[in-house]
């Protein structure tokens, strides 16, 4: 009897196995929000040694990375809170073979974040079972955000894999400023130059990056009495390249106190210098080619 009863309302091994499943998750969740809250206030304090050594423009690198944090976090929260409200109307879709209007946004974001996020084994699996449940038309709706999906936007804009804007970054710089009493000169650090600057390294990047023909003067450059400028381009060009390489690898670092932010600080103002000898070095050259061309 027991048997027809689950054959009558739907039920059946899947849906049992759903419960388990979404207790598995809210539980994998309570530990992947412990570990993102950790990076969120790493990071935090990052930018606010950052800004208490005058470096705005690391800062705001870094301040990118919060707000990915941030924004997971705040997403794990949504998928936790989706996970206790199916459990909590469960019997809704034990009961009804279509999909609950009520629980339509529940299970359309959560294939969606299992579209989208692989660190939990069981969202993947409770995609599967909502996907052979409510048919794969369904499931692809949520997926590719089709026309009334039913997915939380907030989640949508959350999960986004675009850059977050000046504005936002500007934005969560000034909260963590505030926070650790920092004062920011805005006269010197406003958005406009920010914007200005980022456009001068992209376009001088650009323009050092390009490859450029060499011409050989008859053969012999060092009868002329210099230095043939192939040979110091390409030496010029190495160090550019080593402190891009260098500035690279600073946006991934954490610095641990004041003193290893200090050290680094020194380092690429070294760097730096560096940097700008190589670039009017290569200038120099590239000019003195031009007039033996």
């Amino acid at each position: 009897m027991g048997r027809k009863l689950d054959i009558l309302f739907g039920r059946n091994s899947k849906t049992s196995k759903l419960k388990t499943l979404l207790g598995l998750a809210i539980s994998r969740l309570a530990v992947l929000k412990n570990q993102r809250k950790v990076r969120c206030t790493q990071g935090r304090n990052d930018v606010a040694q950052l800004l208490r050594l005058g470096h705005h423009e690391r800062a705001l690198i870094r301040v990118e990375h919060v707000i990915k944090d941030q924004n997971m976090l705040d997403v794990f929260v949504l998928i936790e809170g989706y996970c206790h409200l199916l459990t909590e109307r469960f019997v809704l879709i034990q009961n009804q073979r279509d999909c609950p209007h009520e629980l339509t946004e529940a299970i359309s974001s959560l294939i969606f974040a299992a579209s989208r996020f692989g660190e939990s084994p069981e969202l993947h699996e409770i995609r599967r079972i909502f996907t052979s449940r409510y048919g794969k038309e369904f499931a692809d709706s949520a997926v590719e955000l089709s026309n009334s999906c039913g997915v939380n936007p907030q989640m949508i804009q959350k999960m986004s894999t675009k850059q977050p804007s000046l504005e936002s970054r500007m934005k969560v710089m000034k909260e963590i400023a505030s926070e650790n009493g920092i004062t920011l000169e805005f006269d010197e650090f406003s958005s406009s130059r920010i914007e200005l600057e980022q456009e001068s390294n992209l376009r001088e990047n650009r323009n050092q990056t390009e490859p450029r023909k060499q011409a050989d003067v008859g053969g012999n450059s060092e009868s002329f009495g210099r230095t043939r400028p192939e040979k110091d381009s390409h030496h010029f060009k190495a160090e550019l390249d080593r402190e891009k390489q260098f500035y690279g690898s600073m946006e991934a670092e954490e610095f641990t106190d004041v003193a290893s932010a200090a050290q680094a600080a020194f380092e690429s103002a070294a760097y730096a210098a560096v940097a700008a000898r190589a670039a009017v070095e290569l200038s120099r050259f590239e000019n003195q080619d031009k007039r033996f061309r």
